[in-house]
């Protein structure tokens, strides 16, 4: 198999998101939140504590056995995918935003084997006007930053025309 240029560096996006995301767990887990508590930082942005079972925003958010293997199993199924693709790849950018959800499903699936909670820890809450974000941490940050970047590229970005061996744009003339 042939590893593209964005791979390395693609990687390096999804360990720094991973490193990113455990310290800032570590961090808020065994310093700040000890007791847990909300610690408001802004009108509109506080440090908190929870943990989510579930998915994105709480959904399937249940104690269940099937919650506690299925859903990293899935997301590590996932990953798998985003590093076949990865692998083949051409644009820099579209391997950094690979990497950064890589990253960050493995920083959450981390958390979900390997805490006592058996849950992603959650602790960024941002507020405004009376409706609040469901809490998230740097994972689901690098997880959505990345989606973004996938997607825009998707609607916007126009794909490259294939280079003959020296180089020049293929033409439509034979």
């Amino acid at each position: 198999m042939k590893v593209h240029r964005p791979f390395w560096p693609g990687l390096a996006a999804a360990a720094l998101v991973l490193g990113l995301d455990q310290g800032t767990k570590w961090w808020i887990l065994e310093v700040v939140m000890q007791p847990p508590r909300v610690i408001p930082l802004t009108a509109f942005f506080n440090l908190v504590l929870g943990w989510n079972r579930g998915v994105s925003f709480g959904l399937f958010n249940s104690d269940s056995a099937l919650n506690l293997w299925l859903l990293p199993f899935v997301a590590l199924a996932i990953v798998v995918a985003l590093l076949i693709w990865l692998s083949r790849v051409d644009g820099l950018l579209l391997g950094y935003a690979i990497g950064m959800v890589i990253g960050g499903a493995i920083g959450n699936v981390v958390d979900r084997l390997f805490r006592d909670q058996r849950a992603v820890a959650d602790f960024l809450d941002l507020h405004l006007a009376g409706y609040h974000w469901p809490a998230f941490n740097l994972a689901d940050t690098g997880i959505t930053v990345g989606a973004a970047i996938l997607i825009i590229d998707s609607l916007f970005m126009k794909p490259e025309k294939p280079k003959n061996n020296r180089g020049k744009e293929k033409s439509d003339v034979r």
